[in-house]
């Protein structure tokens, strides 16, 4: 997989694979462990009480790697734009926080993802969401429109990063912010960067974190730091990876070997993380 365009084919349809398991299982994705619905996103730093308000299938079809949210400080009123908003469990919790005078933009290139997530706003009783399909690096959204910007586990499967944190820089506002929960790790062996279902589980197209912060950076952004950090031993990156006990983001696709699957843990064993990076757009920046 080396165009672009090949890498997202090849994740929007392991997404749409997965997130049509989520009708027969709980099979959870990309960066969890979970044993039944509902156990992934509280291991992703979800309250129990923020998972009580929401439908079922939202809760989980999560596949995201921690909570983008929970202290992104939100306001009522806010424009808030989720980047690979998937079933649409970070929609509705900033929903619910931007209120009826905010809105709340979810743009997701799977269209099983844009389906699920507006059925779920919909029963939700939510009218301020709003789901465009459209790829995060060339994104469907006005400049200089929104308060703050959101994403859960979907940059590191980007093939064009730094598109990716030019986009979110243009459209935000001056002084808009961003919370973004997401994978990184260090430089790993060409023989697992080229492993394509790694890539779909969040592994192969993660990249150092001083390289993910140094591109939102160049943007243009400020402020940038990381405020959360979760390093994953060797046990717990084979739970990630492991179909057998956990269904991670290759749930429907083929799991791999036990042999690969003990090679490549032992490889990357404290070399990967879950990481939530924040920053802003400086004031009077309008692009």
């Amino acid at each position: 997989m080396t165009r672009p365009e090949d890498v997202r084919k090849t994740v929007s349809t392991s997404y749409a694979r997965a997130v049509e398991q989520t009708k027969v299982s709980s099979c959870g994705c990309c960066c969890s462990t979970p044993a039944t619905a509902g156990v992934l996103p509280m291991l992703a730093g979800y309250s129990p009480e923020a998972l009580a308000s929401l439908p079922a299938d939202a809760v989980r079809s999560s596949f995201g790697c921690g909570n983008p949210v929970a202290l992104a400080d939100i306001r009522a009123g806010d424009t808030v734009l989720d980047l690979g908003s998937g079933a649409g469990i970070d929609l509705l919790l900033a929903a619910k926080l931007a209120g009826p005078r905010g809105k709340v933009i979810g743009v997701d290139m799977t269209p099983e993802m844009i389906a699920r997530a507006r059925e779920n706003a919909q029963a939700a009783g939510l009218d301020n969401v709003e789901v465009r399909q459209g790829i995060i690096e060339e994104l469907p959204v006005e400049s200089a429109s929104v308060d703050f910007v959101v994403s859960n586990c979907v940059i590191n499967l980007s093939p064009e990063k730094r598109r990716v944190f030019a986009e979110l820089h243009r459209v935000l506002k001056g002084g808009g912010r961003f919370s973004i929960s997401d994978i990184v790790a260090e430089p790993m062996p060409d023989w697992i960067a080229a492993e394509g279902l790694l890539y779909s589980a969040c592994i192969s197209g993660a990249i150092p974190e001083e390289e993910y912060l140094a591109g939102l950076r160049e943007a243009g952004l400020a402020e940038v730091e990381v405020r959360d950090r979760l390093t994953y031993d060797a046990s717990q990156l084979a739970a990630l990876l492991d179909t057998d006990t956990a269904g991670a983001c290759c749930c429907g696709s083929e799991a791999l070997p036990r042999d690969q699957l003990a090679r490549v843990t032992e490889a990357l064993g404290g070399k990967v993380a879950s990481v939530r990076v924040v920053g802003r757009k400086p004031e009077g920046k309008a692009r």
